[in-house]
């Protein structure tokens, strides 16, 4: 088994109550999470605490399926976040070869600012996912990275991936 964890951040000009609004309503996901192709829930209430989804992600010539399952989402309620409250979206997600938890944590930079960081660990297993994983490593953190600064411009400016696609 091979393992692989980094943290991404940015910064967002927008209070926080609303960019954890936005990065929690599914129906956003497609405007900014480039190559995503379906995203369906398979038990559960999308984006709640408990949900397991079906997830298909194009990657070049190549789709990518996986089963998402929501591990952590404190506040539950998004309404009314406490000011001295972290929001924290924690996700698992398991693909053929791959498994991944992923760590979200949106903190008030200043009362108009939001820090977004994202912890990320990958196990790979399988001669294809460990050889992928060992010749490319720096591929998970770029994407995820493209994946945060397509959110923040979606946010900021209200940019669709979909409108400037490839």
């Amino acid at each position: 088994m091979r393992t692989m964890k980094y943290t991404v951040s940015t910064e967002i000009a927008l209070p926080r109550e609303k960019v954890a609004r936005l990065l929690a309503d599914p129906a956003h996901l497609p405007k900014w999470l480039r190559g995503l192709v379906l995203h369906e829930p398979l038990s559960g209430e999308h984006g709640q605490l408990g949900t397991r989804s079906r997830v298909v992600m194009q990657m070049g010539q190549r789709q990518l399926e996986c089963t998402e399952t929501i591990t952590r989402r404190e506040p539950s309620d998004l309404r009314e976040i406490p000011k001295t409250s972290v929001v924290q979206f924690d996700r698992e997600i398991v693909g053929e070869g791959m498994w991944s938890a992923v760590r979200d944590r949106l903190t008030e930079a200043t009362p108009e600012t939001t820090l977004w960081e994202s912890e990320n660990e990958y196990r790979f297993s399988g001669f294809l996912m460990k050889l992928v994983a060992l010749l490319m490593p720096g591929t998970f953190r770029k994407q995820s990275q493209l994946h945060m600064q397509d959110f923040k411009a979606f946010a900021e400016q209200g940019k669709d991936v979909r409108e400037t696609a490839d």
